[in-house]
């Protein structure tokens, strides 16, 4: 995405009061997040084994950043993309029960990002992962869960609002869920991310539907991963997909928001199925799938919240580097710069 400069852009919050704005704001947030959804703080690591299965491999192309480790014969590690199938295995290890769950600080180095307002090489967000029955896979389940954090996230911007009073709310009183096909049929000739653009600004707040597996015009809204959402399954709705992002209309920016992408996890039969479609089930030899295609994990729900993005968009800051420190290129923070957007 090319650089958005904000027409006569006016920071909310200076630098230092922004630094406390944020330590506010992320406090606020992950409190409320452990009290609505039942979820204790657990410690994560920032890089696993390679060769196990158990990093995100996201949409499949992007490389994680790998080392060799010397007291082990030089077996590469690699930083975590996300903590999608760790948190899984850590439900299972620590016996949670269905109803609750965990979350963590999950940080992350994607070196192949493009680099623009709202994209980092740095990610640090909320993962959380939480234990479900077998009867609440399904889609009435799902957005349950989306309405509670999407009243997190009312809450939070209250709060901003309460201590920062010139910084007015501007979120929707609901959000609106729309399947990825619905999208399509609506919007045929745009493109996923112009369709997301349509609604948001309609809506102010949606749950997009059913992101990873091929719509009717043999695309897909956006790439997933195989082996964490459930995106085959069919859903109440006639559809398919268990899972989905929360987009937030930007209006510093004047564009869709992604915050969060969650969903229900695959089960075994799911998990069968999407390696199946991406061409991949060599994977079931994989340690973290041979647990699942064992019944030895629990089915569960989960995803994740970007940290600075939710900074960003409440304390309406135009560039995710206000509101964390970075490595940008020299011609992108003296653009920012020249237009009073100053980089962390």
């Amino acid at each position: 995405m090319p650089l958005i400069i904000p027409k006569n852009y006016v920071q909310r919050l200076m630098p230092e009061i922004t630094e406390q704005a944020i330590w506010l704001l992320k406090n606020d947030f992950q409190e409320k997040l452990s009290k609505e959804l039942k979820l204790r703080r657990i410690t994560a690591p920032l890089f696993v084994l390679s060769g196990t299965g158990i990093n995100d491999d996201l949409n499949g192309v992007e490389r994680p950043v790998r080392f060799p480790v010397a007291c082990i014969g030089d077996r590469p590690a690699e930083v975590v993309h996300s903590l999608a199938k760790w948190k899984r295995i850590k439900l299972g290890a620590y016996n949670i029960p269905a109803g609750y769950g965990l979350f963590t600080d999950m940080n992350a180095i994607r070196s192949d990002e493009d680099l623009d307002n709202i994209h980092s090489l740095y990610v640090d967000q909320w993962d959380w992962e939480k234990t479900i029955r077998k009867e609440d896979r399904n889609l009435d389940y799902l957005k349950k869960i989306v309405r509670q954090l999407y009243a997190i996230l009312k809450d939070t911007e209250q709060t901003v609002y309460e201590r920062y009073p010139h910084i007015t709310p501007s979120l929707p009183s609901d959000i609106t869920f729309f399947h990825s096909e619905e999208l399509l049929r609506m919007y045929p000739t745009l493109t996923p991310r112009e369709r997301e653009a349509k609604v948001t600004e309609k809506f102010g707040a949606v749950f997009v539907i059913g992101i990873g597996g091929i719509l009717s015009n043999s695309e897909k809204h956006d790439g997933r991963a195989p082996d964490y959402d459930d995106w085959s399954s069919s859903n109440a709705e006639g559809f398919k997909g268990l899972n989905g992002d929360i987009i937030l209309w930007n209006d510093v920016l004047g564009i869709p928001f992604e915050l969060s992408s969650m969903g229900i996890r695959v089960n075994k039969e799911a998990l069968t199925r999407q390696l199946d479609i991406c061409g991949c089930p060599q994977r079931k030899e994989l340690a973290f799938h041979k647990a699942l295609l064992n019944d030895e994990l629990p089915l569960s729900i989960g995803g994740g919240i970007g940290q600075s993005r939710l900074c960003m968009y409440f304390l309406k800051k135009a560039h995710i580097g206000e509101v964390q420190a970075s490595v940008w290129p020299e011609d992108q923070i003296e653009q920012c710069r020249k237009n009073n957007i100053y980089l962390l």
